[in-house]
């Protein structure tokens, strides 16, 4: 597979990771329980989360999404890695919540993430 076939599948899963991220994010700043296991109320610092986390999440998808409709393949790699990072966390975060869709969802994002970051970089 060419390099360039590479970095085009690369774009388009990073560029999908970072929608969907956003995505949730939005949806849960618009519904806070959807992050809590069943059963759990929803509270004041359930609604602090998830405008914290979308102070980092819309801008982090947007600056990696901006990056690669730029073709700026110098930044790549380094917004990436911070990208496949915070998803870990999250991914932390959700198995500390019991929260298996986010836990999973998190962690391979993240994985995505760092792993398109190791292969911009190298190329």
């Amino acid at each position: 597979m060419s390099s360039s076939t590479v970095q085009a599948i690369l774009i388009a899963a990073n560029g999908l990771a970072s929608l969907t991220s956003a995505g949730f994010c939005i949806a849960g700043m618009a519904r806070p329980g959807l992050a809590l296991p069943k059963g759990m109320a929803v509270n004041g610092g359930t609604h602090l989360y998830a405008n914290a986390y979308g102070a980092r999440a819309i801008p982090l998808a947007a600056v990696t999404l901006a990056l690669f409709a730029m073709g700026d393949r110098s930044t790549v790699a380094p917004v990436l890695a911070i990208a496949g990072l915070a998803q870990i966390g999250d991914s932390a975060i959700g198995v500390q919540q019991r929260n298996k869709g986010m836990a999973i969802c998190a962690s391979l994002f993240g994985f995505l993430h760092l792993a398109s970051a190791w292969w911009f970089h190298r190329h």
